[in-house]
């Protein structure tokens, strides 16, 4: 059983030059991965869902998910910044934790990565397909829905992810700038929210606090309260974890890499805090909590037709941004995974004019492409939910046994308070966790059953360290 335990070393020898990423991002880029990746369908459709679970108590849902995110933040950017190489979580688990334990993330990661490409690649696809009924294009129903929906194919969902896909082969900085652009464009929408919603804040709004109290169940047996709404409004904060995919594309990683991911989670939380007590203090919950797009609703509540479009306008160009950020994470995944021998090591290469994985970003579009054409993915968004909590709690407990193990190794970054931090952040992803719904804890372990049995019949005997131990 020791391929379980087998580690790779934290300072590892330099990888061959056509295995090597080429580092091309600097701190704007970072940040704007990170809030390109965070804010997203989360602030535009879930305020509402989370509304709808804990009424104005939904504030709190956010603080509570929004603090869990800071802790798993903190423990990023110190394992980032220690090991400023690709891989994210399944990089840091590998090396500490050993390799069984790093599949198991890496795995998650892909649920993660995948299921969040597809579903807001959906999301995206029913604006678009609302433009298009609405400018009679002829286009038939059939090809406006997957095929598990009713549908033939859902053809705009397939289209935005190749289109994604396509950008980000064109090279990373390329695309990290068109991001940038986008990102900006989304904040200001969301700042006209705030602009014009705030005047007509109304304190009566907030009472009652929590209607459906901390945490419980309904009358149908389903999960309500401010826990579970926080456990569904964690969509909407992470993100920041693609910050750290980029490490070994980062110039200055020490500097620049904590800025990224701090600076995205900072920026952000702000963010999603005022638009919500702007939302609630605007209109009462249960007069926009049902809404689809709730946002947009509270606008045309409030008689501002205009503000509205934009809102709405901006709501579609977030969601190819969080496409882009989460692909690009899922095809570094894959890379460094492949680099290491648990998938085929002849997947593992850059291209010679961008120094980007390029068979593996096409490879995460196309199949973020089938699922997107295929399936209701907007239905199972909150096993991504899962995915990333566990990454998380990887992520946390590889900080605290190497402070623990390795207390003297240079740490460009330190975690303040480190053992609150980490204890807290563990408690906090595991109790979120089983406040999921059960179709999300179920299919979680269900994919990583299936990944186990991956690793045990290829992974364990073709990864780089196998072939070392057997030199």
């Amino acid at each position: 059983m020791s391929f379980l335990t087998r580690r790779k070393p934290i300072d590892a020898a330099e990888v061959a030059e056509h295995h090597r990423l080429k580092p091309t991002l600097s701190w704007p880029h970072l940040i704007a991965l990170g809030v390109g990746a965070i804010v997203g369908t989360g602030i535009y459709t879930l305020i509402g869902v989370g509304a709808n679970l804990a009424g104005p108590g939904v504030l709190l849902s956010f603080v509570i998910a929004g603090a869990v995110c800071v802790c798993a933040a903190l423990a990023y950017a110190e394992m980032a910044t220690m090991m400023p190489a690709a891989g994210s979580a399944y990089t840091y688990s590998y090396s500490v934790l050993g390799e069984g334990l790093a599949w198991v993330v890496g795995w998650s990661l892909i649920l993660e990565y995948t299921v969040v490409c597809g579903a807001v690649a959906v999301g995206w696809a029913g604006h678009a397909a609302e433009f298009i009924r609405a400018a009679n294009m002829g286009v038939p129903e059939a090809l406006l829905r997957g095929t598990l929906e009713g549908g033939v194919l859902n053809v705009p969902a397939v289209v935005i992810c190749l289109v994604v896909t396509a950008l980000l082969l064109v090279g990373t900085r390329e695309s990290a700038t068109v991001n940038i652009i986008l990102v900006v464009v989304k904040v200001a929408a969301l700042a006209v929210f705030v602009a014009i919603a705030l005047p007509a804040f109304d304190s009566t709004h907030f009472t009652p606090f929590m209607p459906q109290g901390f945490s419980g169940v309904d009358e149908t047996g389903a999960k309500v309260g401010v826990m579970a709404a926080a456990s569904i409004i964690f969509f909407a904060f992470y993100g920041f974890d693609a910050v750290s995919t980029a490490a070994e594309e980062t110039k200055n990683p020490g500097r620049n890499l904590t800025i990224g991911i701090i600076g995205s989670m900072a920026i952000c939380t702000i963010i999603y805090m005022a638009v919500a007590a702007a939302a609630i203090g605007a209109i009462r919950v249960e007069d926009f909590a049902a809404s689809s797009a709730p946002l947009v609703e509270v606008m045309n509540m409030l008689g501002h037709a205009g503000a509205a479009k934009i809102v709405a306008a901006a709501a579609v160009i977030a969601l190819p941004t969080v496409i882009m950020a989460f692909m690009y994470g899922q095809s570094r995944i894959f890379f460094v995974m492949a680099r290491d021998g648990l998938l085929p090591i002849g997947l593992a290469k850059v291209s010679a004019r961008t120094g980007a994985p390029q068979t593996m970003t096409l490879i995460t579009g196309v199949l973020a492409a089938v699922l997107a054409g295929t399936l209701p993915l907007g239905d199972i968004a909150a096993i991504a939910n899962a995915g990333t909590l566990a990454a998380f709690v990887a992520v946390l407990v590889c900080m605290m046994i190497l402070r623990r193990r390795e207390p003297g190794r240079l740490r460009v970054f330190r975690t303040p308070a480190w053992p609150l931090v980490g204890v807290f952040g563990v408690v906090g992803c595991l109790y979120l966790f089983t406040t999921l719904p059960n179709t999300a804890i179920w299919g979680f372990f269900i994919w990583n059953g299936l990944g186990v049995a991956v690793y045990l019949l290829y992974g364990r005997r073709k990864s780089v360290l196998a072939a070392s131990e057997r030199a």
